[in-house]
């Protein structure tokens, strides 16, 4: 446990060495600068969750590769392979270290809101939903560090995986297209429109069998995906990176 520790603690100064905290800090301000000025509260309610649905998915995804392709250009994976340390360990501290980074600028948006603003909140419910949307979307960007050979290549993999999931879920979340309750269902299969029901019901919204669906898929998903997938893919990306 110590041990783990001290690597969530390497991969927080990390973030800070490789500008990612000031770059997190730098779009909390707009997100907040966005968001001050709109003064009907309706919109405001509505646009609120939405960011932080844009900061623990998106971003999450972003943050790790960028780390991960930094740390690649130092040959940083590749040397840890020869350590103590396990790959479970290295990549859980990267995807931890991301989730207590990003949840404090996405929860301190909501802070100042709430007490601004005056925004109902369920603190519990919002923080749940925070911590479990940027955890499962910073394993995701396991995924695509592992399938891009740079991170320009990162970029365009996840502007694409937003055309595909992200996209159609906001659309049905401002009732623009796939208006209704049977899509707001079908869509459930998407991880955003998961992240979504989470994190609306932090804003009082009720909890109903689609918050329960929500809750298990990324529970469920999360645990399989980096089992069967993140986990066993990790070493062949950091020999690969070596050069071997």
């Amino acid at each position: 446990m110590n041990r783990f520790l001290i690597l969530v603690k390497g991969e927080l100064a990390r973030f800070n060495k490789y500008n990612v905290t000031t770059v997190s800090v730098l779009i909390t301000i707009i997100w907040f600068l966005l968001l001050y000025f709109i003064d009907d509260l309706d919109i405001l309610s509505t646009m609120l969750p939405f960011i932080l649905v844009v900061d623990a998915t998106m971003m999450s995804v972003i943050f790790v590769g960028s780390v991960m392709f930094f740390e690649k250009s130092e040959s940083t994976v590749s040397t840890m392979l020869v350590t103590p340390v396990t790959n479970r360990e290295l990549i859980l501290s990267k995807a931890v270290a991301n989730t207590i980074h990003t949840f404090i600028s996405s929860l301190a948006i909501v802070l100042v809101f709430h007490f601004v603003k005056n925004v109902e909140i369920n603190w519990f419910l919002i923080s749940l939903a925070l911590l479990i949307g940027i955890f499962w979307h910073s394993l995701l960007g396991f995924v695509f560090s592992y399938h891009s050979k740079d991170f320009t290549t990162m970029l365009v993999n996840v502007m694409f995986y937003n055309f595909l999931i992200t996209i159609p879920a906001a659309l049905n979340f401002f009732n623009v297209v796939f208006k209704g309750e049977v899509w707001e269902h079908v869509l459930i299969i998407l991880p955003t429109q998961a992240v979504i029901k989470l994190i609306m019901a932090g804003f009082n919204q009720p909890i109903e069998w689609a918050y329960w669906l929500s809750l298990a898929f990324m529970l469920i998903s999360g645990v399989l995906g980096t089992l069967y997938y993140v986990f066993p893919k990790f070493k062949e990306y950091a020999v690969r990176q070596s050069g071997v």
